[in-house]
């Protein structure tokens, strides 16, 4: 698992304001963004939640249409339970995926988000966004006017009405979004309903994340006003959802064991990298499977301990599944962390073999290890594994400073700069990346593909600066 520091996500507002608590216990909104802004989140990478969350979500897209939409799962790191859409990118917080005991409330998550994505929401919200600001700014202006002109003639009245004019317009032109944004959220849970249904799964999930939220906000004595807020309150979602749940023949079915243990696995993966060295332990206290608690465990001890220790309770996992990749993963871990990476090399060679999901990440972590390994025919091989791992993952940067690292190795400097240019560009350091595609451009050949690819580097224009 491989947390990243913050990173530029080009988001719309719509994600901003409207789906970035898209099912999170309702907040204010107190003013009308700009159309548009580029967000920073802090991401995780991992090859095995990010499978089996695609596996949540591959029927739920199905029946939604979305199939064949290219909709990509973004893993967030942050301990709230929330997710949202942005373009066609879904981010789910690591929150949510710890939060959540069963697979069924994560696919509920999923259903609702997905019913924003097919109802095309984001793009109407520009629309009612545009619609909005423009309410506002012509209140604004009568209401300027009508200050200018109590003050041409020295009526304090007309003045303060003035100020009242734009004061109010705003106000009106706020709440009409708000009212907007409940209704496109009481759209996405009937959609989401509808998908947990096409695809014979229970909505009891998603009913339990919304009765969460409800005993949150019961729990801080907080008096919410149901028109200053973007979500309609919890305990009215329960009311208008429970019934038809209810009548699906699906509401009392049970997630299957072999995937209730994988989400269990997630759990403790997530517990023991974003947790205490005790997180798993209490987690799993009195679970009906101690694999779960011994992954975790071993996690924590990878983290924490003596390498040697860790790597006998990888071993002890394998005993148990010889043929788990994540597994065979964690032991290549441990060898690295112990500097052993041709012992390391191995064991991710075994764990790429067995990943049913070819997953980009792992293929990577192999790649390092044979850079680590130090000799020509390793550097080599290490060259070829990462560019494999790119082509599984190409904005995974990774991949990109030990590609760099090797091509330097093996004096193919252009190439080793260009690595560097991708690696700095996919991370957001966009000023560094365009420094490395310049001095590489200077050792590439004119018009091949990678000096070509070092043009798009130099001539890409950074949004990332918000407006004001």
């Amino acid at each position: 698992m491989k947390l990243f520091p913050k990173m530029p996500v080009i988001a719309a507002v719509a994600a901003r304001i409207a789906l970035a608590t898209a099912l999170a216990v309702p907040a204010q909104v107190s003013t009308i963004a700009p159309a548009a802004a580029q967000e920073r989140v802090s991401l995780v990478r991992d090859a095995e939640i990010e499978a089996l969350v695609r596996d949540y979500a591959r029927p739920i897209f199905k029946a939604a249409g979305l199939s064949k939409s290219g909709i990509e799962i973004i893993l967030v790191n942050d301990p709230s339970f929330n997710a949202f859409v942005a373009g066609r990118r879904m981010f789910i917080n690591t929150g949510a995926l710890m939060t959540a005991e069963t697979p069924n409330e994560i696919i509920g998550v999923i259903a609702h988000e997905a019913g924003h994505i097919a109802g095309g929401h984001q793009e109407r919200l520009r629309d009612q966004l545009a619609r909005a600001q423009t309410m506002a700014i012509v209140a604004s202006l009568l209401g300027i006017g009508a200050t200018v002109a109590g003050a041409a003639t020295g009526s304090r009245e007309a003045a303060q009405a003035g100020t009242g004019i734009a004061l109010g317009g705003a106000e009106v032109a706020r709440r009409s979004l708000l009212s907007y944004q409940r209704t496109e959220e009481t759209t996405a849970d009937i959609a989401a309903l509808q998908y947990l249904n096409a695809t014979g799964q229970s909505a009891q999930g998603m009913l339990k994340t919304f009765q969460r939220f409800a005993s949150a906000l019961a729990l801080t004595g907080t008096r919410v006003d149901p028109y200053q807020i973007s979500h309609p309150m919890p305990r009215d979602r329960i009311a208008n959802l429970t019934e038809t749940a209810q009548k699906s023949q699906n509401f009392d079915k049970k997630d299957p064991a072999a995937l209730q243990l994988r989400h269990d696995m997630m759990r403790a993966k997530i517990a023991a990298f974003t947790g205490d060295q005790g997180a798993t332990s209490r987690m799993f206290r009195g679970n009906s499977s101690p694999l779960p608690g011994q992954y975790g465990d071993a996690i924590s001890t990878y983290l924490y301990g003596n390498p040697a220790t860790a790597l006998k309770k990888a071993d002890a996992l394998l005993k148990t599944q010889p043929q788990n990749p994540y597994f065979m993963e964690l032991r290549g871990d441990v060898l690295m962390k112990a500097n052993k990476p041709r012992d390391a090399a191995e064991a991710y060679a075994r764990a790429v073999k067995a990943d049913p999901a070819k997953s980009g990440i792992i293929q990577i972590g192999y790649g390092k290890a044979l850079l680590a390994a130090g000799d020509q025919k390793s550097v080599e091989a290490a060259v070829l594994a990462l560019k494999k791992g790119i082509d599984r993952d190409r904005e995974n940067p990774d991949a990109y400073m030990p590609l760099s690292q090797a091509y330097g190795r093996l004096g193919q400097i252009g190439e080793a700069e260009l690595a560097a240019a991708e690696g700095n560009y996919y991370s957001g350091n966009y000023l560094d990346a365009k420094v490395f595609a310049a001095r590489a451009q200077q050792k590439l050949k004119s018009g091949s593909p990678g000096w070509v690819r070092a043009q798009d580097i130099i001539n890409y224009k950074d949004t990332s600066k918000r407006r004001k």
